[in-house]
């Protein structure tokens, strides 16, 4: 498993560094020791938050409610935790060389 993913128990733990206002939404390799996340919305009132959380889910196979920003809320590096992911996207499964 690639070292910015980890599992604890039944929780998927996700370090990645967030560009908001991106000209589309994609995993877009590594950005230093992070998953580099790129996200249309603005980070403006909670936006880009809502929307990270909805793509996050999105990819992984879960509900929206299992996703949560426990590191970052302000920070364009954030610390996410997916409960029960159904699937790892092929994005996600980096390796540093």
């Amino acid at each position: 498993m690639p070292h910015f993913l980890w599992q604890e128990a039944e929780t998927l733990v996700l370090h990645c560094h967030v560009q908001p206002k991106a000209s589309r939404d994609a995993l877009a390799g590594l950005y230093g020791e992070r998953l580099k996340v790129q996200i249309t919305a603005p980070p403006v009132d909670g936006k880009a938050n809502k929307h990270l959380l909805k793509y996050i889910a999105k990819e992984f196979g879960v509900a929206k409610s299992r996703v949560a920003l426990v590191r970052g809320e302000s920070s364009r590096l954030k610390t996410l935790e997916i409960a029960r992911p159904q699937k790892i996207p092929a994005a996600a499964q980096i390796t540093q060389p």
